[in-house]
């Protein structure tokens, strides 16, 4: 990857505050997982709420840098 597309990359995230950033959204996927197996323990309900997460990081961490990046 040249600096061209680091740069690039990198920008789409300097619009976003700190919550919106890689790091977060994956801290905040990781704890709801985990604190849905704590206090459920059931692998069908985890899964339940993992699917939505893994569809949520795939949109904000792989489509919409990819569309940002493609738009500007």
């Amino acid at each position: 990857m040249d600096n061209s597309e680091s740069t690039s990359l990198k920008s789409v995230w300097a619009y976003k505050p700190w919550w919106c950033q890689p790091w977060s959204i994956i801290l905040t996927g990781i704890s709801i997982i985990c604190g849905s197996w704590l206090v459920f323990s059931k692998l069908w309900l985890t899964s339940l709420v993992t699917v939505p997460i893994f569809l949520w990081w795939y949109y904000f961490l792989i489509v919409y840098p990819k569309f940002y990046q493609q738009n500007r």
